[in-house]
């Protein structure tokens, strides 16, 4: 008992010792958690050999009121340590698995018919083969029906099919939200033909009543030519499209059009250049020289 309340009185001590430690403390805070740690696993060890002083504990009562009941030191060890069960040989369960009978029972299992003094023994077929023989058999049957009876489920090529088409309407999704991260800053000249169309279309149903159908120049300027109010990069028309030039009439388009709309009507903007069409208003702000249409 002397020694246990020393560990007990240890313990307490390395317990108490990072709770009341101060900043100006000699010992560091790792060292600290190092002997918070070591107080952790001094408990549990301690908790542990108190578990197992208390089993002996009772070992220990059990064999004096088993002695006092007049039990014999065999008797008393017999219920201490009471026997096992036998084991099953492995050797049953392995042949009960797969349905088969020990060799001694060989000689009447030999079937009446035999060839070239070849016998067969009239083995049964294990439970879990058939078991899986005929599972297999309900799968097709419900597989038939389900496919190419009834028409429940999609065969292989028909949900190819439809993961094709779910893939495309993804992509499309997709492209459209990329299309619409487009701001001056990053958008680029394309000539494909499809934008250019689109384009087309935003600038018929929204500039042409200024800029005239062919973007020949009415109240607006003439974008036909060499001449620009606000720069000729895809990036100044950008801009122009997008925020406007209230103090000259032109309206913002931020709100109406989305930022693919207006990358489109600028890139069909940029496509009119030396059209020449008929009736054009006279030239308007700075020549540019330098006109590349897939610069900015």
């Amino acid at each position: 008992m002397k020694y246990l309340r020393l560990i007990l009185l240890a313990v307490f001590v390395m317990f108490l010792q990072p709770a009341s430690a101060q900043n100006d403390s000699l010992v560091s805070p790792e060292m600290q958690n190092y002997i918070g740690y070591g107080a952790i696993i001094a408990m549990m060890l301690l908790f542990l050999l108190a578990l197992l002083m208390i089993l002996r504990t009772f070992k220990v009562l059990t064999k004096v009121i088993l002695k006092s009941q007049g039990y014999t030191n065999q008797q008393i060890a017999a219920e201490l340590k009471p026997a096992k069960a036998e084991a099953k040989p492995k050797a049953q369960v392995w042949n009960k698995l797969l349905s088969l009978r020990p060799l001694s029972e060989e000689k009447d299992m030999i079937m009446e018919h035999e060839y070239d003094g070849i016998q067969e023994l009239d083995n049964p077929t294990p439970a879990w083969f058939m078991v899986l023989f005929y599972s297999t058999i309900a799968f097709a049957v419900c597989y038939l029906l389900i496919y190419h009876v009834f028409g429940l489920a999609p065969l292989q090529y028909d949900e190819y099919k439809n993961e094709v088409a779910q893939a495309d309407a993804a992509q499309k999704v997709y492209l459209s939200k990329a299309a619409n991260r487009v701001d001056e800053n990053t958008v680029k000249f394309v000539s494909d033909p499809e934008v250019i169309a689109s384009g087309q279309a935003v600038f018929k149903q929204n500039c042409a009543a200024c800029h005239g159908e062919h973007g020949q120049g009415v109240v607006g300027p003439n974008l036909t030519d060499e001449y620009w109010l606000h720069g000729h990069k895809i990036g100044d028309i950008f801009k122009t499209v997008k925020y406007g030039v209230l103090s000259k009439g032109m309206p913002t388009w931020e709100k109406q059009l989305s930022p693919k709309q207006i990358s489109d009507v600028a890139n069909y903007i940029l496509s009119l250049k030396d059209t020449h069409p008929a009736a054009a208003k006279e030239p308007q702000g700075t020549k540019e020289e330098d006109n590349k249409i897939a610069a900015n």
